[in-house]
């Protein structure tokens, strides 16, 4: 397959507005630019960083060209510049990357990523860490990474800092971290550039095999995800919103794929694709339904 390579694409031309919203209101609550400080000064960066390179493979063209590969071409095709280090880590049963590093980015991805997915599939879910570095977001997504960590600390200190874990800044932190996962799915899907493989990887996020993946499966799980994403949950109380979206655990990958159905159903992936009549949130009007709806994971499903 012949992939377009989206020289000069700009992330806010498909970034989702809830991503958007979710961190301008992560932003203004009050300590969060003293907790970034804090994580600066443990130096936390460093610390996740050596902890790749002391424990995990680095990957590079001799050894796993295959890896290597479609993370070049992921790059390529999102362009970002310079290539950030690529890790392999151990099988944990399901599949898994993330992504570290504020100054000096690095992937990682787990054995059952490159054992499950195919060579399309990889492109998707590189493309989905590699948009946490195209977007600059990297400082809040490594907030997010180390907090259950940090928390736990800060808990047993007098810095000054512990009363605000128990604020609603942790509460907006996860609340936003799964909003950017919308961001990163788009990103993912213009690297893959297919919406039957976006839909395949997703799939195997979820936990179900190569084996099991038939038409008949697929054709459902896209039912089940426009269903969803049709749906206005408001039965579910506060408490068990906030302890569903607080299990780092669960991937919400029907919830996920309906997000990105939505963007492809409304013409605009094709148009980023064809680079036409795409603009950037900027450049459209103000105020639009999904935007004044301030719609944000706690509230809204």
């Amino acid at each position: 397959m012949q992939r377009k390579i989206l020289t000069g694409l700009n992330s806010q031309t498909y970034e989702h507005p809830f991503d958007r919203k979710a961190l301008a209101s992560l932003q203004k609550m009050p300590g969060v630019s003293l907790l970034l400080k804090k994580i600066n000064e443990y130096g936390i960066d460093r610390l996740l960083r050596i902890q790749s390179l002391g424990s995990s493979i680095r990957i590079t063209p001799r050894n796993f060209p295959q890896l290597h590969q479609a993370l070049v071409e992921t790059c390529e095709i999102l362009d970002v510049n310079p290539l950030p280090e690529l890790y392999l880590f151990r099988a944990t049963g399901h599949i898994l990357s993330y992504i570290v590093g504020v100054e000096k980015p690095l992937i990682g991805i787990n054995l059952d990523a490159m054992e499950w997915l195919d060579t399309d599939e990889l492109l998707y879910i590189l493309g989905h860490e590699v948009a946490r570095i195209k977007s600059q977001h990297m400082v809040y997504h490594q907030m997010a990474f180390v907090m259950p960590t940090l928390k736990n600390l800060l808990s047993s200190t007098t810095l000054g800092v512990g009363g605000l874990v128990a604020s609603g800044m942790e509460l907006a932190l996860y609340n936003w971290q799964m909003m950017a996962r919308f961001t990163a799915d788009r990103a993912g899907l213009l690297a893959c550039q297919d919406i039957n493989v976006a839909t395949s990887a997703l799939i195997k996020i979820a936990g179900l095999p190569s084996e099991y993946l038939t038409t008949a499966v697929i054709e459902d799980f896209l039912t089940q995800a426009r269903e969803f994403a049709s749906q206005n949950i408001d039965t579910a109380d506060q408490v068990t919103k906030i302890l569903s979206y607080t299990e780092a655990t669960l991937p919400w990958v029907v919830m996920r794929a309906g997000e990105l159905l939505k963007w492809v159903d409304s013409g605009d992936y094709e148009n980023l694709i064809q680079q036409k009549n795409f603009n950037t949130p900027e450049q459209k009007q103000e105020n639009t339904p999904e935007e004044t709806e301030g719609w944000n994971f706690l509230t809204s499903w």
